[in-house]
């Protein structure tokens, strides 16, 4: 398989290595001034870019008729346009806030245990994520997706990172050195508390689900997510 790297940062170098590893070839390493030339010529693209890259990347891969797979966060303001855009042209886009195989069955156990908790209202649910200091955004997408995820299963309304009110979820967001990141969810009671949390050790996890959705996107059309590359 010819990969496309949209975002050749600390992500983009570990991919790199594990597709490698694999088996595959990369066509492009795509950095933030250099341009979209090899492009054609992939199989797919894989863009762990920056916020302000991932819109144009996601776009010129529909141009050019590459199916993609987006891990960047921060930019999903615009991810209903671009699915729009996807279905009109007949692409093919992953787009998942974390590919690690691990995060993915921790979002299913995180929405079966909010649907349990949803029953009993002596607990106060909340969330830390810790993450890099080089991680621009806060929430992360995956904090977000946790998030999500308790909303949907229960009466909670929102989340936020200030004071939260009733209905709200506190995401508290923390930026510490060389931590690839850690995501917990508390149910807090006034006599015990409930917690659930999922630790990365480093960022091959995340590498190696973007190679593999990469391979499991050959020859489809639509929008996916890691639900249906992981049968889940």
């Amino acid at each position: 398989m010819k990969i496309a790297l949209l975002g050749y940062g600390k992500m983009g170098k570990v991919i790199e290595k594990i597709a490698l590893d694999r088996g595959h070839e990369i066509v492009l390493r795509k950095s933030s001034n250099s341009t979209y030339a090899g492009l054609s010529n992939a199989d797919v693209a894989i863009d762990f870019s920056v916020p302000e890259s991932a819109v144009c990347n996601i776009s010129e891969c529909f141009d050019t008729n590459v199916p993609v797979v987006c891990g960047t966060t921060g930019w999903l303001d615009h991810y209903n346009e671009m699915v729009s855009i996807c279905k009109e042209k007949n692409g093919s886009f992953i787009y998942a806030s974390n590919f690690s195989l691990g995060v993915n069955i921790f979002f299913e156990l995180n929405d079966y245990l909010a649907k349990m908790m949803s029953k009993i209202d002596q607990y106060k649910v909340s969330m830390e994520e810790i993450h890099h200091t080089q991680k621009l955004d806060a929430p992360s997408g995956t904090a977000i997706s946790l998030a999500n995820g308790i909303i949907k299963n229960s009466t909670y309304k929102n989340w936020t990172l200030n004071n939260p009110e009733s209905s709200e979820i506190k995401i508290d967001a923390k930026r510490i050195e060389n931590v690839p990141g850690t995501h917990s969810i508390f149910y807090d009671s006034s006599v015990d508390q409930i917690e659930i949390k999922h630790t990365a050790y480093n960022r091959e996890g995340f590498a190696l689900g973007a190679v593999i959705a990469a391979e499991w996107i050959q020859n489809k059309k639509g929008v996916f997510t890691m639900k249906d590359v992981l049968n889940l």
